[in-house]
């Protein structure tokens, strides 16, 4: 075979290849997406009941009020952060990320000391959730006990019964990955989310 052929042959290949695996694999997958997980493919978005979107069920953000169920810690301020005024260096290690100190490092110490001391004084006893980072710095998630410890402050900021925070939080709670994988936890905007349609019924 000449030189050409082959080169031909070759240049054909590859054009094909591209149109499968650049154009149609790709194309087909979103529709699979949107027609079998439009909710997952869009972002898995939440909106509030003006239909206005405040979020992902999947990203975390820095509740911090007395009046919400708060996040757990974030190295990153949930990548809220202005990166123009950023003098606490939140955003120092990226989007995401975990600080990366060691135990004994001071910085790390000192902030884990203001945390417990600060959820303490707030009368809440801290979970290791509500005192450490996740890895990524942007898990939506707290566990059921993270929740339940801050029910007395939420319910007495929003002049709510306690046993009606329990409810939402069991509600809320998700269960293992197929019953096996992970642990229960608790999407802290999906859960402030139902308390504020709780506190402000239609």
């Amino acid at each position: 075979m000449s030189i050409v052929r082959e080169a031909s042959r070759a240049i054909r290949s590859t054009l094909v290849l591209w149109v499968v695996t650049a154009l149609m694999y790709p194309l087909v997958m979103v529709a699979v997406g949107q027609i079998t997980f439009p909710f997952q493919a869009n972002g898995s978005l939440l909106t509030n009941p003006q239909g206005q979107v405040v979020g992902s069920a999947l990203i975390g953000q820095p509740f911090s009020s007395d009046r919400y169920f708060n996040s757990r810690p974030s190295t990153t301020n949930y990548s809220t952060a202005d990166p123009n005024q950023n003098e606490a260096g939140v955003l120092d290690t990226g989007i995401s990320g975990a600080s990366n100190l060691a135990p004994s490092n001071p910085d790390l110490l000192k902030r884990v000391e203001e945390t417990v001391t600060a959820l303490q004084q707030a009368g809440i006893q801290p979970t290791a959730d509500q005192v450490y980072t996740s890895g990524s710095s942007l898990d939506p998630h707290i566990t059921p006990d993270a929740a339940r410890a801050q029910v007395a402050r939420v319910a007495r900021t929003r002049g709510l019964q306690p046993n009606q925070l329990d409810a939402l939080i069991n509600q809320n709670t998700e269960g293992r990955f197929l019953e096996i994988f992970g642990e229960p936890g608790v999407n802290v905007l999906r859960l402030n989310l139902a308390l504020d349609a709780l506190s402000n019924p239609s």
